[in-house]
């Protein structure tokens, strides 16, 4: 309220409303001063930071990471990045394009389980981004339905965008997520054997994210659950999953056998990037595919 009151502007841009808010702070709707153009703020207000200066540190740190390794990026499956800076109070901002749609956990939430060949439409535009950022040597480190957005662009329905790169991983040399060995980054219900364990992530431990994500679109269910998160991170080291048929009947056999390839617990078993998913899933025997023309008709 305050923001608004005072006309808060952020670079060359207007806050309107507020969209989200969470760990790395508030999302809001601006609006580009002379492009007239509807775009998301992601903010960190200085007055959030100042109670703990050691977090205001790992918090600013992280924030220009995730502006960074977004901006690296160009897949029309990436959410793309419009501007970052720092405002006159000390705020740190950066500037996204505004998506009309809902994330994953939304759409299966709302309307069920979805059809095997509009989750592989899904997942094959994720793989879409994450091989360019894989190719770049990042890794998400966070992939879950929350950071997969299905909007519409253009003419063009159910178009995916991944977001969230807010704790990126370099495959090789330094680590770029402020973390120290040991310490868990991610969220429980999607983290692989081995972020759970605070071992060294790879391309892999993407591939196992994306593998929760397809079985929640293919089940609504998450592969574990628990009532503590240490007993979630346990099953996802140490327990098989079911089947993703137990809960589904009729999948396509071979879908099935590829969720679960994704799910192995040694990264050497999984498909070893996100291109090589990709491929993987594009030569899948459905008998049907999905397409924007079905998108839109949905």
């Amino acid at each position: 309220e305050e923001l608004l009151r005072e006309g808060r502007r952020v670079g060359g841009y207007t806050l309107q409303r507020q969209l989200g808010q969470g760990g790395m702070g508030e999302v809001w709707l601006a609006q580009h001063s002379l492009l007239a153009r509807p775009s998301a703020v992601k903010l960190i207000r200085q007055i959030a930071m100042q109670r703990d200066a050691g977090a205001r540190q790992k918090l600013e740190e992280r924030f220009q990471r995730e502006a960074k390794a977004t901006a690296q990026l160009r897949s029309p499956n990436t959410v793309e990045l419009y501007d970052f800076g720092i405002t006159d109070d000390g705020d740190f901002f950066y500037v996204m394009e505004y998506l009309h749609g809902v994330d994953l956990t939304q759409l299966v939430s709302q309307f069920g389980a979805l059809d095997p060949a509009r989750a592989v439409y899904f997942l094959k535009q994720a793989c879409a981004s994450l091989s360019e950022a894989h190719l770049m040597g990042l890794v998400h480190r966070d992939l879950k339905p929350d950071n997969l957005f299905s909007c519409r662009l253009g003419t063009q329905y159910d178009f995916l965008k991944v977001l969230d790169f807010g704790i990126v991983h370099m495959s090789s040399g330094e680590d770029e997520t402020g973390t120290s060995a040991g310490v868990i980054t991610g969220s429980p219900a999607y983290m692989s054997p081995e972020a759970a364990q605070g071992e060294d992530v790879t391309f892999a431990s993407d591939v196992y994210g994306l593998g929760c994500v397809a079985y929640w679109l293919l089940t609504g269910r998450q592969v574990f659950e628990a009532p503590s998160v240490m007993q979630l991170l346990l099953k996802h080291v140490s327990r098989q999953p079911q089947r993703p048929s137990d809960f589904r009947p009729g999948l396509p056999n071979e879908l099935e056998k590829l969720v679960l390839r994704c799910l192995a617990k040694e990264p050497s078993d999984r498909p070893r990037d996100a291109f090589e998913l990709g491929k993987q899933l594009a030569a899948l025997p459905l008998e049907r595919c999905w397409d924007t023309e079905q998108a839109q008709q949905w």
